[in-house]
């Protein structure tokens, strides 16, 4: 029993993210808060699909309170580019802080993505 508590106190440590949904007739937006890496990137794999099938191509991902992003996290997003870019759609990244927007420059994500600064200036996009 100790054991099994031990384990789930570490367990939450490594998984702490949060996503926030929110939908108007024009789009989806996702706001991510915490760290997106190995422990929990299917969270977020699991709410843009679900999105995805259910016909939403617009969706935008606000990055403000994101503090990391590991390889997983950026194959996901890349992913839900793709699906959406062949379902005529966009996918829009906002608010990204400097060190995440340093990895999507480095992995030329930059190029690739669609990416403003604001949210603002994100959802006058769409």
């Amino acid at each position: 029993m100790i054991h099994s508590g031990s384990f789930n106190k570490t367990f939450e440590k490594h998984i702490h993210m949060e996503l926030t949904e929110s939908a108007n007739n024009s789009f989806v937006t996702i706001s991510i808060n915490g760290r997106l890496d190995t422990s929990n990137y299917g969270m977020l794999e699991k709410t843009l699909m679900s999105h995805i099938d259910a016909g939403h191509h617009k969706i935008l991902i606000d990055c403000d309170n994101m503090d990391y992003v590991s390889s997983s996290g950026l194959r996901i997003l890349l992913m839900a580019l793709k699906r959406i870019s062949l379902a005529k759609g966009r996918f829009i990244l906002c608010n990204l802080q400097e060190n995440i927007r340093e990895i999507f420059e480095i992995s030329g994500f930059t190029t690739i993505f669609e990416i403003y600064p604001e949210r603002e200036e994100a959802i006058a996009a769409f």
